[in-house]
């Protein structure tokens, strides 16, 4: 495992601001596990779990949510402070040195290059800890998510995950510019 220098606590671009969870979060993170369809892994149930409040607890004892090494950060509009999603990094099936980039916005903000916005600020971030290599792993119907990594210089590994279930999970990866 290499040593890198941490991912900053805030991301700002030209419409957006990435920075760590807030308890406060928690009904907006969890407003998009609501929004999830049946072939999400992570979803509310039918008994309307996870909870707002277990849905705090995830936020602020989840270290993905608070690792500055490593970590998903939410994403709220600069000029409103609305949360829209977040974007960051996990192991998730990838590794530290080789981490995947995640995003999910709220349905409200797609189709406004948001995602992109976002993930590029994420991954030129990822280049200046000295990491190599991204990951992202997309299902296969999930056509809006191919876009965002094709724009942002990603392209189709030759691993696949199958699923016949959710649909299999295509593996896409990208070098990074060192700066």
């Amino acid at each position: 495992m290499g040593i890198y220098t941490d991912l900053p606590a805030e991301l700002v671009t030209e419409r957006l601001r990435l920075r760590r969870w807030a308890p406060s979060d928690a009904e907006d993170y969890r407003g998009l596990w609501l929004e999830r369809g049946p072939t999400a892994l992570r979803r509310i149930d039918a008994e309307g779990r996870p909870t707002l409040e277990e849905m705090r607890g995830r936020l602020l004892g989840n270290p993905l949510m608070a690792d500055p090494g490593l970590g998903l950060l939410p994403i709220e509009l600069r000029d409103t402070g609305e949360f829209i999603g977040y974007c960051g990094l996990t192991v998730g099936q990838a590794t530290f040195d080789e981490p995947e980039i995640a995003y999910e916005l709220a349905r409200r903000a797609h189709g406004h290059g948001y995602a992109t916005e976002a993930a590029r600020a994420v991954m030129e971030a990822v280049a200046r800890t000295g990491r190599g290599r991204l990951w992202a792993t997309v299902r296969e119907w999930n056509a809006p998510s191919f876009r965002v990594l094709e724009k942002l210089g990603f392209h189709r590994s030759d691993r696949v995950t199958e699923d016949a279930e959710r649909g299999n999970t295509i593996w896409m990866t990208r070098v990074l510019d060192q700066r």
